[in-house]
């Protein structure tokens, strides 16, 4: 049995991996399952990731690009800490922190496979968030932090191939509501 909190002999719900588009809604969502869920989940994501690279690495061949029409290129430099960054939240959620991890599978079901692989043993909740690309493309452009077309190409290819135990929309529900039927599901 994996390490993780134990009520009636059932190990809790240790991860929760929230997969979609840029956009989609999957920050607010998490925001609103921190605020909901009765012990405390760090929040943690591509977003985040990304952040934490060196400048060299955003904008370059090895690294992350974002082009003009929101395409997304990695390179191996990229997949190396990217590869030891989902190891170490799989290593914080052993340890006994509870983790939500704010995904974009943009190479869908290998995506998940990398996941799935360093999160074995534990319990994981997968969670799709769907949004209607044309919704998406509005709020990207609110934003006003992503290039215009990264919510119109993620939309879709995010979720091609993957498997999840929860879907949800927000195309027309809020994430308080998107987020308690995620919370309805953990243990």
């Amino acid at each position: 049995m994996s390490p993780g909190r134990l009520y009636c002999g059932a190990v809790t719900t240790q991860v929760i991996v929230v997969n979609g588009g840029s956009s989609a809604g999957k920050s607010g969502i998490i925001r609103c399952l921190q605020a909901i869920l009765p012990d405390p989940w760090l929040a943690l994501g591509t977003d985040t990731m990304v952040e934490a690279l060196p400048a060299s690495l955003r904008g370059s061949d090895g690294g992350i690009e974002f082009a003009a029409d929101g395409q997304v290129g990695v390179g191996p430099e990229f997949r190396a800490l990217e590869a030891a960054w989902i190891e170490g939240i799989a290593a914080m959620a052993r340890a006994g922190a509870r983790v939500v991890v704010d995904e974009v599978f943009l190479g869908g079901p290998s995506s998940q496979r990398r996941w799935q692989q360093a999160l074995g043993g534990l319990r994981v909740l997968w969670v799709g968030v769907r949004c209607d690309a044309a919704v998406a493309a509005d709020r990207e452009l609110a934003r006003g932090d992503r290039a215009v077309g990264m919510a119109v190409a993620q939309a879709e290819v995010v979720h091609r191939g993957v498997t999840y135990d929860l879907e949800v929309d927000t195309t027309h529900t809020e994430a308080m509501e998107c987020a308690r039927a995620i919370a309805a599901r953990v243990e």
